[in-house]
């Protein structure tokens, strides 16, 4: 495949390094992540391509109706697909050749509509004409296509565009598969230069989280929790990096024992009601750059007077939390499927005594990124579909569960432990990004 390496004549090198500063500059950004689609196409695409036994990939989308893996494989400066874009990957001998059948060049991709401009022919009877005839020349033994029942970013080509699609390959249409488990792969498995990168990232959030757990944000007596929510929220737009969901901070204190909601035990302390001494704050927050997303979950204890440390009972709870990642991290191993790994760390869990729920999930490209699920909060027996997906190596988690413990300060009221954080499972195990929580945030009651 040949493909042109993406750049400005005389950029500075360390100027477009994520791992020195997040976020960069738009235009920097475009170029890092431009580099690294050339990176992943010519490094990673071959040999997942051949995992999942395709000779032909075939990624359709039209403007604001977009495959949900489209805009990983588009320029920086592609917002969207543009009419109708589709992108044809053959894997060969030589490696991958991809094509775009577009109206507009798409980036390194090698032109391959042939509009022969016959009178009569519509654009859309000659840009789907020019995908026969590549397939034809390619003659693939099978066509991927991103049709998928249990992963939402594998299934992202539409009813109309898999009838016309069918239509236009004629006798290769039995060779047509679902692109499933490639799709997967493309959206989970990372380069080493996206792992650093979202190493940066991560370290900005605890920056963030530090920050927002502090007096400069938080004032006892008169702050809600609602407002630290919106002050992070408005922290990552001043700093120029997106969330990919609504942050949100919650309350426990002593008095008020959790609640049961929909089969789960959850804080019973409204999400507006004022910080007080004594409380003890959680977050869960997560942001957008450079095409990849984090998530995130801290938590924080607010002194009562007289107080220079948190309670022993919430030290223990984060110290059993932290045990339920070990156990979780040990059981993540390649080859494993998401529900094994789930098993694993409960089955742990139990032998220790700890009463928790594990739902970790991949995070990259989407939060809830495309790849074996080890447990949901609803589903702790295992996850049909995607708990049965393979965990590999060069992949991105966020660790997330949840301990219940009782704190005898709080008249041994159970308390909810939250804790998330993101990890890279790569051949050297895993790696916690930019740390993990060991300690409470401390915030003074004045």
């Amino acid at each position: 495949m040949t493909v042109t390496t993406p750049g400005r004549p005389g950029t500075d090198p360390t100027r477009t390094d994520p791992t020195r500063t997040v976020p960069l500059p738009l235009r920097d950004q475009a170029d890092v992540r431009d580099r690294w689609l050339t990176q992943r196409l010519l490094d990673l695409l071959p040999a997942l391509m051949d995992r999942a036994g395709i000779d032909l990939w075939v990624v359709v989308g039209r403007e604001y109706n977009e495959d949900p893996v489209l805009t990983t494989l588009l320029p920086a400066t592609w917002l969207s697909a543009r009419r109708r874009t589709i992108l044809l990957f053959h894997r060969s001998d030589d490696g991958v050749t991809a094509a775009a059948v577009s109206r507009y060049p798409v980036g390194q991709f090698q032109p391959a509509w042939d509009d022969d401009g016959r009178p009569g022919t519509s654009a859309e009877e000659s840009q789907w004409a020019s995908v026969r005839r590549f397939v034809d020349q390619a003659a693939p033994r099978t066509i991927g296509v991103d049709v998928s029942a249990t992963f939402a970013h594998a299934d992202g080509l539409s009813t109309t565009e898999h009838r016309l699609l069918m239509a236009a390959l004629g006798p290769h249409a039995d060779r047509v598969v679902s692109a499933e488990q490639l799709v997967v792969g493309w959206l989970e498995t990372r380069l080493p230069e996206e792992i650093a990168a979202l190493r940066a990232m991560n370290r900005l959030v605890h920056e963030v989280i530090a920050e927002a757990f502090s007096p400069a944000v938080v004032e006892v007596g008169r702050t809600t929790a609602l407002d630290v929510a919106w002050w992070i929220r408005q922290r990552f737009a001043d700093l120029g990096v997106d969330p990919w969901f609504q942050p949100t901070v919650g309350l426990q204190r002593a008095g008020t024992p959790l609640v049961d909601e929909h089969g789960t035990a959850l804080p019973g302390v409204p999400y507006d009601a004022v910080v007080q001494p004594g409380d003890l704050l959680h977050c869960d927050v997560g942001l957008s750059s450079l095409g990849l997303t984090t998530d995130t979950q801290r938590n924080a204890y607010v002194l009562r007077p007289g107080e220079t440390r948190p309670p022993a009972g919430l030290a223990e709870a984060l110290r059993v939390g932290n045990r339920m990642q070990d156990l979780t991290t040990a059981a993540l191993q390649p080859g494993c499927t998401g529900d094994e790994v789930l098993a694993a760390a409960r089955a742990g869990a139990a032998a220790a005594g700890i009463d928790g729920d594990v739902y970790s999930h991949p995070v990259g490209v989407h939060g809830h990124g495309a790849g074996p699920a080890i447990g949901m909060w609803d589903q702790q027996g295992g996850v049909p579909g995607a708990g049965e997906a393979v965990v590999h190596p060069d992949t991105v988690w966020a660790l997330e569960l949840c301990v219940r413990v009782p704190v005898p300060e709080w008249g041994g009221q159970l308390v909810r432990m939250g804790l998330e954080q993101g990890i890279a499972l790569t051949a050297a195990g895993v790696e916690y990004l930019d740390g993990r929580q060991t300690e409470l945030i401390v915030l003074p009651s004045s």
